[in-house]
């Protein structure tokens, strides 16, 4: 893939959007093909409300300060909208292909059939789905080789993250290109096997079922438990993985903190999984022991901490919570 090429979104809806302004944003041209057949009026103030929305974001981004009010006008010119009847032209010149149609099964392998074959075999061809398993829909397409799911997070344009899922036939070449299509546009992208959920949306379920039971159990209000996320598990997980903070506890500590949790809540989904136990028989507790989910062989433990704290304080400080200490002076 070169530096810049044109970038094609089937769908002109939120997904399409948001990846429209990541992509003009870093210099490249975006298509958004309407991929549903309309009158030219409807048609019309479709293409209005989209290139509407696309301005009123870089009007915010502007006012955040990520770019001068005055050049939202040459990032907004690389993107267009096209009608369903003008796929193919526009599909023509794409160097990559993003389907980001509803949740549909038979909606998806219906366009994505459709954009096969109007772009070259070699072509890669993406699905934003959050949900649909790559190779549920990879049969769809011609030269399934060159196709994976590209999962973004909303708002795509600022949410570094983008979980990269390739499929049974997808060619690794294709998942390099890929990876380093979004690493060259500032995001992060990281590959992940075909399953349900990718990673986010599977840990995060998780964490917003349980915060809602507990309130509906009432163990806390709305706003405490929204607190207690933002200025404890969010704030610490902005600096360490979740994989990283085992490790910088030990992972015994999760072991035993689990066996009490299963058997106090009565539930078994709180029962830390085999590899907690393993790594606990094999002395893989963490940084103490220098391996635990990560290796820390080599490293300087004191110095990765002291660098991790002063993340932390970085973040004290972006909540306005860094304070002086208080010093008694006669």
């Amino acid at each position: 893939m070169t530096a810049r090429y044109s970038i094609a979104c089937l769908g002109a809806g939120r997904m399409g959007r948001g990846i429209a302004v990541a992509f003009a944003y870093a210099g490249h041209a975006v298509t958004m093909i309407d991929v549903k057949e309309r009158p030219a009026e409807a048609f019309a103030a479709l293409e209005a409300e989209a290139l509407g929305e696309i301005r009123k974001t870089l009007a915010s981004l502007a006012r955040f300060g990520l770019l001068a009010e005055h050049d939202a006008d040459t990032v907004i010119a690389r993107v267009s909208v096209t009608p369903a009847q003008g796929m193919p032209a526009a599909l023509a010149g794409a160097g990559i292909v993003f389907e980001g149609v509803p949740e549909v099964v038979d909606l998806k392998r219906e366009v994505l059939a459709a954009a096969s074959r109007c772009v070259g075999p070699d072509v890669v061809i993406a699905s934003t789905t959050s949900t649909i398993l790559v190779d549920d829909l990879s049969g769809a397409v011609e030269n399934p080789n060159r196709f994976l799911n590209v999962h973004w997070l909303n708002p795509a344009y600022l949410i570094p993250l983008v979980e990269i899922s390739p499929g049974a036939a997808t060619d690794p070449d294709v998942t390099a290109r890929v990876k380093a299509l979004l690493e060259g546009i500032g995001k992060v992208p990281v590959v992940c096997a075909a399953t349900p959920g990718f990673i986010v949306p599977r840990i995060q379920a998780l964490a917003m079922n349980e915060a809602a039971r507990m309130v509906e159990e009432g163990v806390a209000s709305a706003e405490d438990i929204d607190k207690a996320i933002r200025y404890g598990f969010g704030f610490r997980y902005a600096v360490l993985g979740l994989l990283e903070f085992i490790d910088w506890g030990g992972g015994d500590i999760l072991y035993y903190a689990s066996r009490y949790l299963e058997g106090a809540l009565h539930s078994d989904r709180y029962r830390a999984p085999e590899v907690i136990s393993n790594n606990m028989r094999d002395g893989r507790i963490g940084m103490r022991t220098g391996a635990g989910f990560l290796d820390y062989s080599g490293l300087d433990v004191d110095a990765y901490r002291e660098n991790r704290l002063a993340e932390m304080v970085d973040l004290l400080r972006h909540f306005g919570l860094a304070r002086p200490p208080v010093l008694d002076r006669e």
